[in-house]
């Protein structure tokens, strides 16, 4: 099955994303967890002290789309060899993203690219995939950076599709797969 912007949008309303799994050829795997982590938007969302001074130090120079295709690739060698990043993963994104439905946010320094993150923008709904970062804290920065951008642009969801230590101490959560799909709904009814 050819990963098609349109099957990946489809995919996405649905609840649903795709992960390549390394052991079994970089075969391709729908994923609809019956519990998903998401970022709250509002005040819940958590950032620490010392990386809210980070952040309005202006230490990174931080943009939106420079460059897609890097910050992707960089994702996927941040994963070592275990990566659900796959060429054709990689490929299917690219093109999405040009089509307009995926955004990466990028931290540059000394006009190197040090971090960053990419995701799949439906309506008012974010869908993020990974982040990668060389420097410290640069990945940090840029989830700030998206964050304070969903909340100027109204937006709804920040899907992180799974819960983990890292996106926990921004306050991620999980909810049901239906609030989810309720939460989802709302998002592409905006």
């Amino acid at each position: 099955m050819l990963l098609t912007p349109q099957l990946l949008i489809q995919a996405y309303l649905s609840g649903s994303f795709p992960m390549a799994d390394p052991d079994e050829g970089n075969a391709i795997y729908w994923h609809t967890p019956e519990r998903r982590g998401i970022i709250p938007l509002d005040d819940r969302f958590k950032v620490s002290k010392n990386l809210r001074r980070l952040y309005n130090k202006r230490k990174f120079e931080l943009v939106i789309n420079r460059n897609f295709a890097e910050v992707i690739e960089r994702c996927s060698q941040n994963r070592e060899d275990d990566t659900w990043i796959s060429d054709e993963i990689k490929e299917a994104y690219i093109g999405l993203h040009e089509e307009g439905f995926a955004h990466s946010f990028e931290a540059y320094l000394d006009g190197e690219l040090v971090g960053g993150l990419y995701g799949v923008c439906i309506r008012k709904a974010f869908f993020g995939e990974s982040m990668f970062h060389t420097v410290t804290d640069a990945s940090k920065v840029c989830l700030v950076f998206l964050v304070e951008f969903l909340r100027e642009h109204h937006f709804k969801l920040l899907d992180t599709q799974y819960l983990n230590n890292h996106i926990q101490q921004f306050g991620a959560y999980e909810i049901s797969h239906k609030k989810f799909l309720t939460i989802l709904e709302d998002a592409m009814d905006q």
